[in-house]
């Protein structure tokens, strides 16, 4: 049964000292975002079965990305903004909604323009799902918020990596109408949100007046110039992580099939394990980060994959999958600590800056495959990944971040 917390009503950002991590909820919240994520990842997994349904090139794949991405995207800042002021308990039913109404839409779309709509559709449902659902882990933190959201985050991630699998196992043999096979998944998701829902609707913070007490009492650590310099470079951090993403997410199948000569159920098991390394980074980036420090986690993560990059272009199959695996072991770590930090520098507007943060991932891997196709229509995959590998060079502006935070002892609390 889902506990409440002990969190005091102004504690949007400050955590009274005998609060505790509500695992319970948290656990439901990294189910549900494994469910969603899921569905969102299956689209691009499906890529070379949609590509032969309906003879696509490059650009209309990385069109269908642009689409769902972008859709993802640009509502996720307005309804984190809005949700700061008036939560909404139940908001996340009603995008799992959405999300099981494109995936049908998906499944029997008839025609290119009509799959173009659906996917619109699923990314709409992930836009409601993201802000107020990161909102949730961190009231249920305790005030361990890094590993609140890694708990979150890693079963996205999950959900992310498990797409190329079921879209291996399932929709590669049986076609595109199996895709509705996991509107299951859906459904699963709705029961639980709603048993968060209820919780969440008790907490203090989804008390009518809590969130403008909240915000009236938290300030920032740092100048409004420094927050504003710092919010930039994330966000260039956020680019550079997620352009080089797409790049992997939306064409690695096609890229080993084309290079390595693989068959479709093979390359999509290669972004399996990729995806598998990105969950298990995520879930060690977040209680990293609350032990060691954010920024260092930050600067560790995206510059830290650069020699992997770097080798990628030129390396054999057996190399390729080493090499993408410590891509994504050391890469999704940043994302955890990125949220957390921004939210930190801006501790009144947690919602929207999670909606922000999702939202501008989002937008950077849905504008980065629509670019990337298009390049590798014209110059060639192997090109793309010849120039992609020199993005994480932009995790040396992690060394102007602000100090905001100091090191702490590594401790787990659990509520009950």
């Amino acid at each position: 049964m889902i506990s409440k917390t002990h969190e005091s009503p102004a504690s949007a950002v400050p955590v009274s000292k005998g609060a505790q991590a509500v695992f319970a909820v948290l656990g439901a919240l990294s189910v549900s975002h494994l469910l969603n994520d899921l569905i969102q990842s299956l689209v691009p997994a499906t890529y070379p079965v949609l590509k032969v349904s309906f003879g696509l090139n490059f650009a209309q794949i990385g069109l269908i990305t642009f689409i769902q991405s972008m859709t993802a995207s640009i509502l996720q800042p307005f309804v984190g903004f809005f949700t700061d002021r008036r939560p909404q308990p139940y908001s996340l039913v009603a995008g799992m909604t959405f999300t099981l109404i494109g995936l049908l839409c998906i499944a029997f779309a008839p025609s290119y323009g009509v799959l173009l709509c659906a996917v619109a559709i699923v990314g709409s449902g992930s836009s409601v799902f993201h802000p107020e659902a990161s909102r949730m882990a961190r009231a249920a933190s305790g005030g361990q918020h890094g590993l609140a959201q890694a708990i979150f985050q890693v079963g996205g991630n999950l959900g992310a990596a498990s797409g190329p699998l079921m879209a291996a196992l399932v929709v590669a043999p049986e076609g595109q109408r199996s895709l509705a096979f996991f509107s299951v998944a859906a459904m699963i998701a709705i029961v639980i949100l709603t048993k968060v829902g209820r919780w969440y609707k008790s907490h203090p913070l989804a008390r009518p007046g809590a969130q403008q007490a909240a915000r009236a009492a938290a300030t920032s650590p740092v100048s409004r110039g420094r927050t504003i310099a710092a919010i930039g470079i994330l966000l260039v951090l956020i680019f550079s992580k997620y352009f080089y993403m797409a790049s992997l997410t939306s064409y690695f199948p096609l890229y080993l099939i084309h290079r390595f000569h693989l068959s479709v159920r093979v390359a999509q098991m290669h972004l399996f394990i990729f995806l598998g390394a990105v969950a298990v980074g995520t879930l060690i980036g977040g209680p990293l980060g609350d032990r060691i420090g954010r920024k260092l986690v930050i600067w560790g993560s995206i510059l830290g994959i650069l020699p992997f990059t770097l080798m990628l272009p030129a390396a054999s199959l057996a190399a390729t999958g080493v090499l993408t695996a410590f891509i994504g072991l050391i890469l999704a770590s940043a994302f955890s600590a990125i949220l957390v930090y921004a939210q930190e520098l801006l501790p009144a507007r947690v919602g929207t800056v999670a909606g922000l943060f999702f939202g501008f991932a989002f937008g950077m891997g849905g504008i980065g495959a629509a670019i990337l196709g298009r390049w590798a229509d014209i110059a060639g995959l192997d090109v793309v990944y010849r120039a992609c590998s020199y993005l994480p060079a932009l995790g040396l502006l992690a060394a102007f971040l602000p100090d905001i935070e100091k090191k702490r002892p590594f401790v787990l609390r659990a509520s009950g």
